[in-house]
């Protein structure tokens, strides 16, 4: 198993920014797409909601509609990091954020099974 470790959250007001950190030991990491999902307050974490996902080479990048054109994903496969940019945030972005690795090289992908800790997000308006 691959264990993804996210950071980076905080409390930031409506309209500021953030970039979130996903680590992980295994060299796995980039080899594979990776992605972000997030959890909702009163949402269940299986159910989380698509965010962005980014191929293993970092050349293809896809993102869910309520993001779009506010954040960014990328990666480092030389540190094993994936980064999430977001911008012009909202409350409704409001969440924990989840890193998750993908079964494939290329998007789109299947996801691994395995969580993190996850790291929250809290905008105020």
């Amino acid at each position: 198993q691959v264990q993804p470790v996210e950071s980076g959250g905080g409390l930031v007001q409506a309209g500021g920014s953030l970039r979130l950190s996903c680590s992980a030991s295994s060299t796995t990491f980039s080899s594979y797409s990776t992605g972000w999902f997030r959890q909702a307050p009163g949402k269940e974490r299986n159910f989380a909601d698509f965010v962005a996902a980014i191929s293993s080479d970092g050349r293809s990048t896809y993102y869910g509609e309520s993001v779009r054109n506010r954040f960014t994903i990328s990666r480092d496969n030389d540190k094993n990091t994936m980064y999430l940019q977001m911008s012009s945030l909202k409350p409704e972005d409001t969440a924990v954020y989840y890193c998750k690795i993908g079964t494939v090289k290329n998007l789109p992908t299947g996801w691994r099974p395995d969580w993190g800790q996850g790291t929250q997000v809290v905008v105020s308006p």
